[in-house]
């Protein structure tokens, strides 16, 4: 793995752009990020094009702020564009969503050179991905990642897919990106409740591995996510260190064979948080996430295995930014009890021989999977967590 920094093209931009590379041999790319890179995308995207072509998928909320400025300079670099907007939320990661998106992509005549373009947050990345990955037995795509989540876990990696009715995530593939263009600017249009979301996952490869990183948040997340100018520099370098861990784990287990499920840190339980809120505005994905690390480290303390101070340190800095790290009560079948939550668990894709993998912790920094956690321990945290 590679990184390199250089100026900016805007001299109102003083902040440094960054690139690094996730190396994958021939299916290997580029990560940029730093300010005003939307603007640049047309010279980025220019060199890994196979013709002079692209289809842009982009949800309604995306789109009114960013499709037609990026059109507009695509093809004033001499690049046909056509797109697909989906209805913004998790929602339009599902089936009949992906097949909207593949129907017109069709319509519009995309062939195999034709690269597909994912604006927009999470659920376009792993959407337009999946498409991309299965249209004409797959095409190439780039992801240009809108919100703090998709910056710095879901856009690299390879990772798309839809939701099913059983379960997060259930169907997809793994299907590298061209190129990953990550725009600091775009996140000062991020609702403060979405740039919480993304913090989630940006605490998690702190509390996976790196204890300086954690550290580094603990001092420095409030302000990372308040908003203005100060915060640009914050979020980029919370950004790369995120994207470097990313991309390193990636490149030693593309396929989430070994070391990379420990990136699933807080996602057992979140999936499960997910699936009883039915995948709507009621519970974001980082918020699951986010309830999802602190049970993780909950239950570690609870088996001895992780010290007591580490799993209150873990919950307080979350809620301290303004993240839940509660699981709700009520969800859209009615209370969200343990058992529920555990026969979600029991669907989630990581399960191998019957048995949940889970990320548990030994501490801070210390994160390992166990699939020998006993279920009246698992009941108890729940339980407890609901009751406080």
């Amino acid at each position: 793995m590679s990184v390199t920094t250089a100026p900016t093209s805007k001299a109102d931009h003083p902040a440094i752009a960054s690139k690094l590379s996730v190396e994958l041999g021939k299916r290997g790319y580029d990560i940029h990020v730093g300010r005003g890179l939307i603007a640049r995308a047309a010279e980025l995207i220019k060199p890994v094009l196979h013709q002079p072509r692209v289809y842009i998928v982009s949800d309604s909320i995306v789109a009114s702020l960013y499709l037609e400025p990026l059109e507009a300079q695509l093809k004033a670099a001499g690049i046909r564009c056509d797109h697909t907007v989906v209805p913004a939320g998790e929602s339009s990661k599902d089936v009949s969503h992906l097949a909207q998106v593949l129907n017109a992509m069709i319509a519009a005549r995309c062939e195999r050179s034709t690269m597909v373009v994912a604006l927009g947050g999470g659920v376009v990345g792993d959407l337009a991905g999946f498409a991309a990955s299965i249209l004409l037995r797959g095409v190439d795509f780039v992801q240009i990642p809108t919100s703090l989540l998709a910056q710095v876990d879901s856009s690299v990696g390879g990772k798309t897919g839809i939701n099913m009715p059983a379960g997060k995530n259930l169907v997809g593939t793994f299907h590298q990106p061209r190129l990953v263009i990550a725009d600091t600017d775009v996140l000062a249009t991020l609702p403060k409740r979405e740039l919480l979301a993304g913090y989630a996952e940006v605490a998690k490869y702190g509390l996976i591995e790196d204890v300086p990183f954690w550290n580094w948040l603990e001092q420095n997340g409030s302000a990372m996510v308040g908003g203005g100018e100060s915060s640009h520099e914050l979020l980029r370098h919370a950004i790369m260190t995120s994207c470097t861990t990313k991309a390193r784990t990636v490149a030693a287990d593309e396929r989430e064979s070994g070391v990379r499920a420990l990136l699933n840190l807080g996602h057992t339980f979140g999936h499960a948080l997910e699936a009883e809120m039915g995948y709507g505005a009621e519970l974001l994905h980082g918020e699951a996430v986010a309830i999802g690390m602190v049970l993780a480290f909950d239950l570690s303390a609870r088996l001895g295995l992780c010290p007591q101070a580490d799993a209150l340190r873990v919950r307080e800095h979350l809620q301290a930014v303004g993240l839940p790290v509660r699981p709700p009560r009520a969800g859209r079948n009615g209370a969200v009890t343990p058992k529920r939550l555990i026969a979600h668990m029991a669907q989630d894709k990581k399960v191998k021989d019957g048995a949940v993998t889970f990320v548990l912790a030994r501490g801070i920094g210390k994160a390992f999977l166990t699939a020998d956690v006993p279920l009246d321990k698992l009941e108890a945290t729940l339980a407890a967590a609901q009751a406080a």
